[in-house]
Order: C-alpha cells, then structure tokens, then sequence
C-alpha cells in the first residue's frame, strides 16, 4: 500500500512539475508574439506617417498615388510576412508546451490495454 501511494506520489509531482513547465513555456511564448505585434504596430504607424507626409509633399496627384500604391505593396508584402512570423511563433510556443507531457504521454501508448 505504502509502495502504490508513494508512486500516486511520484506521479502527481510530475504531473505538477511537467504544467509548470508548460505554462512556463507558453507565458514565454505569448511573451515572444506580444513583442512582435507590438513591433509591428510601430513599425506600421512609422510607415503610415511617413507616407502620408511624402504624399501631401508630392508635386501632382498621380504622384501621390504612386507613393500610395507603393506603400500599399509593401504594407501588404510586410503583413504577410509578419503573419507568417508570429504564426510560427504560436507553433514553436505549442511544441514548447507540449514537451514536457511526451515522457508522460508515450508511457500510456507503451502499455498494454487490458483484454475482455
């Protein structure tokens, strides 16, 4: 009896010490997405300032929608590419939170399933 307690034991601290580490691991990663979308909402409010300053300088109209267009494309090229970023930054904090459970989970796959 000592000894099925003491593994009960045993169990619940790892079970304790693996979300501990997972939540570890995903408080890291949303502190990773956060920075990025705040880099990136600078970075984006820079861009539009600056633009909207070039257009109202230009000489002629479809100067000033050659500045817009411009800025469009490469808004849209920068969007994408942040979406891709922080879309890989969720994968690696999921992969990261996940980790400590894989020991705990492959001892489960590894057993036999008892027969009826």
């Amino acid at each position: 009896m000592i000894k099925n307690f003491e593994e009960i034991q045993t169990a619940g601290k790892e079970n304790l010490e693996a979300a501990v580490a997972s939540a570890s691991a995903l408080t890291k990663g949303f502190q990773e997405i956060a920075t990025e979308v705040a880099d990136y909402s600078r970075k984006s409010f820079e861009d539009g300032s600056a633009v909207f300053e070039k257009a109202a300088a230009a000489q002629s109209i479809d100067k000033a929608f050659e500045v817009q267009s411009e800025f469009a494309k490469t808004a849209y090229e920068a969007y994408v590419g942040r979406v891709t970023k922080i879309g890989e930054l969720y994968m690696n904090a999921a992969k990261e939170a996940y980790k400590p459970f894989e020991g705990q989970l492959g001892q489960f796959a590894g057993k036999d399933t008892p027969k009826k």
